[in-house]
């Protein structure tokens, strides 16, 4: 299968079903049942009527264990002459890692210390406190064409076994449709580390304008960095065509805002940190700033599964520079 350099992407940001309060965390609709079928009216009054990971000091590992381990093998079983999986050409699990970086907390991270510069002689009462992501993973869809997403993501198998089963493992799915540009192609396509940056443009700057700034002109300044080589394996942009009012397909809150997703591949976890400390990525970052608004607690790393991979091997998808107008 040859590769096509504007496919089609659903990159679905996802939290688990968990005993978070309101409003430390929202909810989709319909989501969070307890044993019965019904939802919880308040997920944290008692953990142990959530039908899913009713342990809490388990949830966090039962979910990345159940999505990878179960879910993603239900999303991939055909059943019967079920022909339509086959227009899916690429499914990625992104499980985010506590210990990774993300945009609350980015390398270089530092020792706590006391008032003379010195290391505290007990953490007890010196514990800094954990800044969680609003995301738990994201599932990344690839699709040929834009007709393909609603063949398989609507189809009556997802309807029936795959709908239901979301709203019992996930708290809320806030989908991102995009058009998918390579600018680094993956020399294979199984990077084992993703770091996702969210990116949303300034006021005065149109849409369609910071997509051609960004697929030209900074994707051109992200591979002239020497870093970039020695340390980036992959970089995906993918672009926002999602609509903008509710109620519409695919429409999200959260992720109508973002005007460009990036997926940075890595092969190993301290080469994500290196390249986040790295003089390139300042320089990456000196420039975004010049026409996205700081982000951070959209963006995280995780570890990557590669449940399905239909694509040949990416050729970049390069396009002229093109600047940037208020």
């Amino acid at each position: 299968m040859s590769s096509h350099p504007h496919q089609i992407a659903v990159l679905s940001f996802l939290s688990r079903a968990d005993a978070t309060p309101f409003p430390a965390r929202r909810r989709s609709a319909g989501h969070l049942l307890d044993h019965d079928g019904a939802i919880l009216v308040d997920p944290a009054a008692d953990p142990a009527r959530h039908a899913f990971g009713s342990d809490p000091n388990l949830n966090f590992e039962t979910w990345g264990d159940y999505w990878r381990k179960v879910h993603g093998v239900r999303f991939l079983h055909a059943e019967g002459d079920d022909a339509i999986l086959d227009r899916l050409l690429r499914y990625d699990q992104i499980h985010r890692v506590a210990a990774a970086p993300s945009g609350l907390t980015p390398p270089p991270y530092h020792p706590p210390l006391d008032a003379d510069g010195r290391l505290h002689t007990s953490v007890i009462g010196q514990l800094p406190p954990y800044r969680r992501p609003a995301w738990d993973g994201a599932a990344y869809l690839v699709f040929a064409e834009r007709d393909d997403v609603a063949a398989v993501l609507g189809s009556a198998r997802v309807r029936r076994a795959i709908m239901p089963e979301d709203r019992v493992m996930f708290r809320e799915i806030a989908p991102l449709l995009a058009r998918q540009h390579v600018v680094l192609p993956g020399p294979d396509g199984r990077d084992a580390v993703t770091m996702i940056r969210t990116h949303t443009r300034r006021a005065g700057v149109d849409r369609h304008a910071v997509q051609d700034h960004w697929r030209g002109a900074h994707a051109d300044l992200v591979l002239a960095q020497p870093d970039t080589r020695r340390l980036l394996r992959s970089y995906v942009q993918l672009h926002n065509i999602g609509p903008q009012a509710e109620g519409e397909p695919f429409f999200h809150a959260a992720t109508a805002p973002f005007d460009v997703v990036s997926l940075l591949g890595f092969a190993t976890m301290s080469d994500a940190e290196e390249f986040c400390i790295s003089d390139g990525a300042r320089t990456i970052s000196d420039a975004e700033a010049q026409v996205m608004i700081p982000a951070g607690h959209d963006d995280f790393t995780g570890v990557t599964f590669h449940l399905r991979d239909r694509i040949a091997p990416a050729s970049a998808a390069r396009q002229p520079t093109v600047p940037v107008t208020d």
